[in-house]
């Protein structure tokens, strides 16, 4: 049996101290298998984001247990978690393409990545994938000079030109167009069955909703659905049981 590429057991996290203390999550429960699609839905400031980066490791982990692609983060030293965010794709809202840098060259920072590449190897790999997210032909254009939803799909093809183990999207189709956006997740949806990669996404988005294997829902920093302690809720799938 293949271990879980995320296994989060009683999750908890605040923020602030003291009398300003908030607790954002509660006892959170989540396991998602290699090549799995879980879409994690639920209103504003429940949680989500800060669940997700927890997962990607770069917020640490204070209370309870989280393991992800067989790295133990509770009590993670710097080392492992920069290690481990290496084998991990991030697609967040704010982009954070580097300005200074065409979309060609921000795409291919994410093919920098792989061990044993030479230049024109990753070079080729950040053309196929901005072809991949409809971009063939805005290679050379620096940020500024792209929309908001282009600029997403550069943050999309350069997560996935790293070849990641574990995919993180936050929103990753609220810019786009709703066919881009179609598209888009349709790729994610090949790339975890082909490549065996997980994919947790974050989305209010109603029309992809059927390429998930699963849903769940936060509220209140707590998981209604999908955690290993609720077997009556743990899988709502689209297209079948």
């Amino acid at each position: 049996m293949r271990e879980p590429a995320v296994e989060v057991q009683q999750l908890g996290h605040s923020f602030g101290r003291g009398a300003t203390e908030v607790e954002v999550l509660r006892e959170v429960n989540l396991r998602i298998e290699p090549g799995e699609v879980v879409l994690l839905t639920g209103p504003s400031g429940c949680g989500k984001t800060t669940l997700l980066t927890l997962v990607g490791a770069l917020r640490q982990v204070q209370q309870g247990s989280l393991r992800v692609l067989g790295k133990q983060l509770h009590g993670a030293d710097r080392a492992t978690r920069q290690g481990l965010r290496r084998r991990i794709g991030m697609i967040f809202q704010g982009h954070n393409l580097l300005r200074c840098l065409s979309a060609e060259q921000n795409v291919q920072m994410g093919a920098d990545l792989l061990h044993g590449l030479g230049y024109r190897s990753r070079r080729d790999r950040a053309r196929q994938w901005l072809r991949a997210v409809g971009l063939a032909d805005q290679l050379n254009q620096l940020p500024h000079d792209l929309s908001g939803g282009q600029k997403q799909r550069v943050a999309i093809a350069r997560a996935l030109a790293a070849e990641p183990q574990l995919l993180l999207a936050d929103e990753p189709t609220a810019a786009l167009d709703s066919r881009t956006g179609r598209e888009v997740v349709e790729l994610l949806q090949r790339l975890a069955k082909e490549q065996g990669c997980a994919v947790l996404m974050v989305t209010h988005d109603p029309r992809i909703l059927d390429v998930a294997d699963r849903l769940v829902r936060m509220e209140d920093g707590r998981l209604l659905a999908g955690g290993p302690s609720d077997p009556e809720t743990a899988v709502i799938a689209y297209g079948g049981s």
